[in-house]
């Protein structure tokens, strides 16, 4: 069992303290942030530190490090925290759901989180800092590169090439074969058929509000 230092006291923070604390060998011994975010000495019941001094509290000779952070700023945030990490000389773990179906033999990279109900087929490849939220499908061949945040039920076809640093929104489909360039924003219920070009943002129509109260339709 290893000792971990979780960064971030949000949401996600606390979903990683449950995640890791149930589902894997590690643990938890803190949490930290910047000191300018700290608003208490204590997070989940744990000691909630300054990350300016973390290596003096919890050296990288004896604690590992996973920074719990969102896909704010297209995940730029979550990216520079995992880089000081490492920097600082902390090993940073991963943590893939045992509730999920995680059949490719590719090695995951470095302070991924994919939840349950994924389905990873063969011949995927994950980097660095990417985030599965639960129950999407990634199709075989298909490549993910570092710093991505994909949502909940999206589905990226075969032999997709996801370029760092792109968001996909909840229920998203992709087709196969496609590539998605850097820093791509694809929102929630978007059909991607073709390639993306570095920066683009797929926004798909909203449901329209239709003129009659549900007691006023037979069903």
């Amino acid at each position: 069992m290893s000792k971990l230092i979780i960064f971030g006291a949000g949401d996600i923070a606390r979903l990683a303290h449950f995640y890791f604390r149930t589902d894997t060998e590690h643990e938890v011994a803190a949490f930290t942030v910047d000191k300018a975010y700290r608003e208490g000495d204590e997070f989940q019941g744990l000691p909630l530190v300054d990350f300016e001094t973390i290596t003096e509290t919890h050296p990288p000779s004896e604690y590992k490090a996973f920074v719990a952070l969102s896909y704010a700023k297209m995940s730029q945030i979550r990216t520079d925290k995992y880089l000081k990490c490492k920097e600082l000389g902390y090993e940073v773990v991963s943590y893939v759901s045992s509730h999920c179906s995680y059949l490719t033999e590719d090695p995951i990279g470095e302070n991924c989180f994919i939840l349950e109900d994924n389905t990873v087929q063969p011949f995927v490849t994950i980097g660095n800092n990417v985030t599965l939220w639960s129950g999407n499908h990634i199709g075989h061949d298909s490549t993910i590169d570092d710093n991505c945040f994909i949502t909940s039920q999206v589905v990226v076809s075969g032999n997709c090439h996801i370029g760092k640093n792109s968001f996909i929104g909840v229920n998203a489909t992709l087709r196969n074969s496609l590539k998605v360039a850097p820093f791509t924003l694809i929102g929630a219920g978007a059909i991607i058929m073709k390639d993306t070009d570095e920066k683009d943002v797929y926004v798909p129509e909203r449901s329209k509000l239709f003129k009659k109260k549900s007691d006023e339709i037979e069903m």
